[in-house]
């Protein structure tokens, strides 16, 4: 008789501290792996690049075949590569990601919105078809809801720069082993070669995840994790483990289509004592024709003094001071402030801001932290919002021209 063993494992992705739903419908990718160039508005993948290139859907069994046939043809190796896909199949998993590493390739999570494909599926057979054309397609980026998951976890192991947005996905759980043979094998037969089989998955899983520079700890937790219960990687074990070691990770500012539209950004930044990450978000509204709000929410630890005062600043200059008494709601505190037209065009014509908290010590004394947050997606986003911001009157407002170098709005 003959025994054909086919494995299948799946490493899934989240962000921040919370945890992933169960695995998410596969519904929405195509059946097989697509790669494709993309090139966005200025900015779009990082401050200077508007190019990049999307790997979409599932890991079939060609998959390595068609992703190594086109970077050969990409001789731009800083191209970052942007991974939106529910898994697959490992072993091909494990071929792509040694190619990343030849490659020494940048990888994120995000989904690669063409425009061309308009409002409707970005799986569907004429999108596919745009995409698969040959050519570069223009495109948007989108974090929020993007995963790597599966064995597509496996090919972004393989880069040797690794970027998760805090509102992209990454999870793990354990192999699922799947046994194919042919005739009547005996009980006993079929337990010895399903364990030969899954002793094999966890040494080549374990010897890959090493050899791509990543801790053991990741491959120990793998094994702990019931397949149909997938492990969402906290930011704490993407630092740890070191998938992703940025002490902060930031998203760009997004239009959020709310019943009060507003722009949003989340930040995650590592704690200074040790590798637990605390949430920030600023959420900018259009207030009314002459000015806007901005929004800081910050978590602090239980128990610990909240910030006394909160600055934004661009560089020397002073924009928003922040209100002196924030609302508490559990581990959060949420501070605001407004910021008039002319503000807003400083915001939008610089690159990085900076936040200033002062935190008031035992004894008088004043302890301050600054920090930078970048301003990409904010000039797009805030210009979605004016076009759908009302003021009482019915009258939309210009609260401030999208374009940095116009005169502020009177």
């Amino acid at each position: 008789m003959t025994f054909r063993v086919l494995l299948l494992t799946a490493l899934l992705l989240v962000h921040g501290e919370s945890r992933a739903d169960p695995l998410t419908e596969k519904a929405g990718f195509t059946s097989k792996l697509i790669v494709y160039l993309a090139k966005g508005p200025a900015n779009s993948c990082g401050t200077g690049c508007d190019h990049w290139i999307a790997i979409e859907g599932k890991v079939d069994q060609d998959a390595a075949l068609r992703v190594g046939r086109f970077l050969r043809n990409v001789k731009d190796t800083q191209l970052p590569i942007y991974f939106h896909s529910p898994g697959g199949m490992v072993e091909q998993a494990f071929v792509i990601g040694r190619l990343l590493r030849n490659r020494k390739a940048i990888a994120r999570v995000g989904r690669t919105m063409v425009a061309a494909c308009g409002s409707g599926s970005q799986v569907d057979d004429a999108c596919v078809k745009i995409k698969t054309a040959g050519g570069e397609v223009e495109a948007e980026i989108a974090t929020g809801h993007a995963m790597c998951n599966s064995a597509c976890g496996y090919l972004f192991l393989g880069a040797t720069t690794r970027e998760v947005a805090p509102d992209a996905t990454v999870a793990v759980h354990n192999s699922k082993f799947t046994l194919i043979y042919h005739g009547h094998p005996s009980a006993e037969q079929v337990a010895t070669a399903t364990d030969r089989g899954i002793a094999k998955a966890d040494r080549e899983r374990a010897a890959y995840i090493a050899a791509m520079g990543i801790s053991h700890e990741l491959d120990d937790l793998i094994r702990t994790v019931k397949f149909e219960n997938p492990h969402a990687l906290t930011r704490s074990e993407l630092y740890r483990f070191g998938i992703d070691t940025r002490s902060m990770a930031e998203t760009a500012w997004t239009l959020q289509t709310a019943v009060r539209p507003y722009i949003q950004k989340i930040a995650l930044a590592k704690k200074p004592d040790d590798a637990s990450f605390r949430t920030m978000e600023w959420r900018l509204f259009c207030e009314n024709k002459d000015r806007g709000r901005l929004m800081f929410i910050r978590e602090f630890d239980k128990g610990a003094a909240g910030a006394s005062a909160v600055i934004m600043t661009a560089g020397s200059e002073k924009l928003v001071s922040f209100g002196t008494f924030p609302a508490r709601m559990g581990p959060f505190e949420a501070w605001s402030g407004t910021i008039a037209s002319a503000v807003i065009n400083t915001l939008l014509a610089v690159p990085r801001l900076q936040m200033a908290e002062a935190t008031l010590l035992p004894g008088g004394k004043t302890n301050q932290e600054i920090f930078d947050i970048d301003t990409s997606g904010l000039e797009p986003a805030w210009a979605k919002l004016v076009a759908s911001c009302a003021a009482p009157n019915g009258v939309k407002p210009v609260i401030a021209s999208p374009s940095p170098t116009s005169a502020p709005a009177q």
